[in-house]
C-alpha cells in the first residue's frame, strides 16, 4: 500500500502506524546522548579547572582529547564493542569520550578568561580558594562551559545515530530500517528528521541556557 504513495504521503502514513514506536526510539535516543555527555561533564568539568590551575598538564591533556576527537565514529564504536560488547554502553562510553574535549576545553578556557582582579579582590576578602571557586571563578565561567556542553550534546545526538549499528536502538535504528527496506525513504525519514529535531531543539535550549547564565556586562 505504502509503495503506491508519494514520499510525504508514505512518511505521514508509517508516523500514523508507529509514532509510538518512534516516539519510544527517540527517547532512548535523547536518553543516551544525555547519560554520555552528563557523564563527560562530570569528568571534564573539574579536569579543566585543573589544568587551569596547572597550566603544565593542559596542552598534553588537551592533546589527548584532540586526538580521541580525529578517530572516526564508526571505529571508536568498533574498537569499544571488542571490549564492552554490543549495546547501549559501548555508544555511551563513545559519546562520552567524543564529549571530553569540547567540556575540557571551555572549561579550561573559562576559567583563564576569569579577571585576574577579581580574584585578587576575593583573595583580599579572605576567601579560600574553595570559596573562590565556588562563588568567583566558577560563576563567572559558568556560560563558557556551558557553550561547552551545548556543543558536545549536538555532536552526541548525530553519534549515537550511528550506535544503532552495535545494536543500542535509538532513532538510528529506524534509519537502518529504511535503509534495508526496498523502498525505505520514508522510514528514514521517520527517523532522520527527528534526529535533526532533537538536536536543532537541544542547541536552542542550551543557547538560552547559555545567554541566561552569562555574567551581566560581559
Amino acid at each position: 500500500m505504502m509503495s503506491e504513495m508519494g514520499l510525504w504521503q508514505q512518511f505521514w502514513y508509517y508516523m500514523t502506524h508507529n509514532g509510538s514506536y518512534v516516539l519510544e526510539q527517540f527517547s532512548r535516543h535523547f536518553l543516551i546522548a544525555i547519560y554520555g555527555v552528563l557523564l563527560a561533564a562530570v569528568v571534564g568539568i573539574p579536569l579543566g579547572i585543573l589544568i587551569a590551575r596547572y597550566k603544565k598538564l593542559s596542552a598534553t591533556t588537551i592533546g589527548i582529547a584532540n586526538v580521541i576527537q580525529t578517530i572516526p565514529s564508526l571505529a571508536m564504536l568498533s574498537i569499544l564493542m571488542l571490549a564492552l560488547g554490543l549495546g547501549v554502553n559501548t555508544v555511551i562510553v563513545t559519546v562520552f569520550l567524543y564529549s571530553i574535549l569540547p567540556i575540557v576545553k571551555n572549561t579550561y578556557t573559562g576559567m583563564n578568561n576569569v579577571n585576574r582582579a577579581v580574584i585578587d579582590t576575593a583573595q583580599g576578602m579572605g576567601m579560600t580558594r574553595m570559596q573562590q571557586l565556588f562563588l568567583v571563578e566558577l560563576p563567572l565561567s559558568v556560560s563558557v562551559i556551558m557553550a561547552g556542553v551545548r556543543n558536545a550534546l549536538v555532536v552526541a545526538i548525530g553519534n549515537v545515530a550511528i550506535g544503532a549499528f552495535v545494536g543500542a536502538g535509538g532513532l538510528g535504528d529506524i534509519i537502518i530500517r529504511g535503509t534495508n527496506a526496498t523502498d525505505g525513504g520514508a522510514i528514514i525519514l521517520a527517523g532522520a528528521l527527528p534526529t535533526a529535531l532533537m538536536a536543532i531543539i537541544a542547541d536552542l535550549l542550551l543557547g538560552w541556557a547559555e545567554r541566561k547564565l552569562q555574567p551581566h556586562g560581559m
